[in-house]
């Protein structure tokens, strides 16, 4: 009889798996150039990421039901999302990620699977896939699709701060992300980011990080470059562009070898979304020309590169608005792209 009841509970065991959970949103990423704004529920962009290029972190908007994802300053992801419904609204503020479970399942909710949680909060907000109508439904966790939670949950690392913003509780620049990290990657305060004044050609302040990986990011809407260190903003400068009009769409480059001039210095493309074909391809040297920083800035940019270092190209805008007259750089050297 025991043998009997013993073989009943493991056939029953056997018989009654746990069910598995859904696949919820895109299989694949989008086109890199895609805006945020167009992507429909369930869409998301992921650009490519690393981990040795600096700190990570995350930025919901409830207000946009989407997630905004920076790699040591530069925008590399953007998702749909789902956040809390009315009654079970997700909280804003800065949170740290506390616990990772590939394969969790709610102990609250009937045990609903909740893959790739990366948990918020100890009394149940989490990142986490799930359903993704195109509005607020969840409990209070923020819903990401699929295959994007997946890439979010082996790129990301405990401790890492998310913020979640919404209209009229936090500031724009929080609820409109924008290419550049509004935030410090380590506390989740609102980065310190000052305009250049209407004759200030360019700002320098590796102090501000002495140590760490640069990435770089060209707007070619606010001919602006940014330069990063260690998910902090360390320069900014004015730029202009020879012999044509700006750049359009998003681009990728890394430096490849890094020298004491431009010329020694070389970048190859990397092939995001929608670029595919063009990795590996060597910048040539009437590209890179076409470029123009002012020349102590290329001068201290050029001190800091080396192999590995991530250079974003968009026509997206990094400022709310471009601020004072568009000043032509004079007697400027080619920055080495």
């Amino acid at each position: 009889m025991i043998l009997r009841a013993a073989l009943v509970f493991v056939l029953c065991a056997f018989a009654a798996p746990a069910v598995a959970a859904p696949i919820w949103g895109g299989a694949s990423s989008r086109p890199s150039d895609t805006l945020p704004s167009d992507l429909r529920p369930g869409e998301w962009i992921w650009g490519g990421d690393s981990k040795r290029l600096g700190p990570m972190a995350v930025v919901v908007s409830l207000t946009e039901q989407r997630a905004y994802v920076y790699r040591n300053g530069l925008l590399i992801a953007v998702s749909t999302v789902s956040t809390g419904k009315p009654g079970h609204e997700t909280p804003t503020g800065v949170f740290t990620i506390l616990q990772k479970d590939k394969d969790h399942r709610s102990s609250k909710y009937n045990d609903a699977p909740m893959p790739y949680q990366e948990r918020l909060t100890w009394d149940g907000v989490a990142l986490h896939a799930g359903g993704l109508p195109g509005y607020p439904e969840s409990h209070g966790c923020v819903h990401l699709p699929t295959a994007f939670a997946k890439l979010l949950f082996d790129a990301t690392s405990l401790g890492m701060v998310v913020v979640i913003a919404k209209e009229g509780t936090s500031s724009p620049a929080l609820v409109h992300p924008a290419v550049g990290s509004p935030i410090d990657a380590h506390t989740g305060a609102l980065a310190a980011s000052e305009a250049l004044s209407g004759q200030e050609q360019y700002r320098w302040q590796p102090e501000r990080a002495p140590t760490g990986m640069v990435s770089l990011l060209l707007s070619s809407s606010d001919r602006r470059m940014y330069a990063y260190r260690d998910g902090v903003e360390i320069g900014r400068a004015r730029v202009e562009f020879r012999s044509g009009p700006a750049p359009v769409g998003t681009r990728a480059f890394m430096v490849a070898s890094a020298g004491a001039d431009q010329i020694g210095t070389s970048w190859v493309e990397i092939g995001i979304p929608g670029q595919e074909t063009a990795a590996g391809t060597l910048v040539n040297a009437e590209e890179a020309a076409r470029i123009v920083l002012p020349d102590a800035f290329r001068t201290a940019l050029l001190a800091v590169l080396q192999p590995g270092v991530v250079l974003v190209l968009t026509d997206e805008h990094v400022l709310p608005q471009t601020t004072g007259p568009a000043l032509q750089v004079l007697n400027a050297d080619p920055a080495a792209l």
